[in-house]
């Protein structure tokens, strides 16, 4: 039976293998920096850190927005992985569950599932897009997508449906609007809200230098 350390570092060269290659919001940099991240929030929060860190690693291992929307190839490729290296049907069924219901688009349906796991690994994840990563990030994967930076004549849209969210094509300034500026007020260790608001504020700083130079 291979220890937690073993089962943890294993895991993170399979991810780091697996996304080579990935776009570069999304990548094994992101991934890494959610994993520091969680690593940080657990030095004050009580959990298992086998199933945080194992959350952190495997969270973006197959996002469903590059593989035509399919919300269940997440979690089924986390599943596969680790019941193929024999991790405890409890870890694995935890981290399952942790990777179909962090997401921001999956908070359109409601809470469905928490645990104190799920929350560290949320803070995470959510750090890692907001600030001046959050900042590069909504660029990259703007890009990638081929979207505008910015048009003034396209309001952002704060009451989306989850459908809405998930093909939304809008310039990636409404990013900022329709999930970046939100995430602060979401956190949910005293840790994670202590770590965001300075990214929160650098995020405000920014689009009040970007529409001086807009204008």
């Amino acid at each position: 039976m291979m220890q937690p350390e073993d089962i943890i570092q294993q895991t993170a060269q399979y991810v780091k293998q697996t996304l080579q290659n990935a776009e570069g919001g999304h990548d094994w940099w992101h991934i890494h920096r959610v994993w520091t991240n969680a690593k940080r929030i657990l030095q004050t929060e009580q959990a298992d850190r086998l199933i945080v860190e194992l959350a952190a690693l495997l969270h973006d291992i197959a996002d469903s927005k590059f593989h035509g929307g399919d919300e269940e190839i997440g979690p089924r490729t986390a599943t596969a992985y680790l019941q193929s290296i024999n991790v405890d049907a409890h870890v694995v069924e935890h981290v399952e569950m942790i990777i179909r219901h962090m997401s921001f688009k999956a908070g359109f349906d409601g809470l469905v599932f928490y645990s104190t796991e799920m929350g560290i690994v949320q803070d995470a994840d959510r750090l890692d897009a907001i600030g001046a990563i959050g900042i590069a990030r909504a660029f990259t994967y703007g890009g990638f997508k081929g979207r505008e930076i910015y048009n003034p004549e396209i309001e952002p849209n704060l009451n989306m449906s989850k459908e809405e969210y998930k093909n939304t094509a809008a310039p990636s300034i409404n990013h900022f609007y329709e999930k970046l500026l939100l995430l602060k007020d979401k956190m949910n260790t005293a840790t994670g809200k202590q770590m965001a608001q300075q990214r929160h504020q650098f995020m405000e700083q920014y689009l009040q230098q970007f529409y001086i130079e807009v204008k």
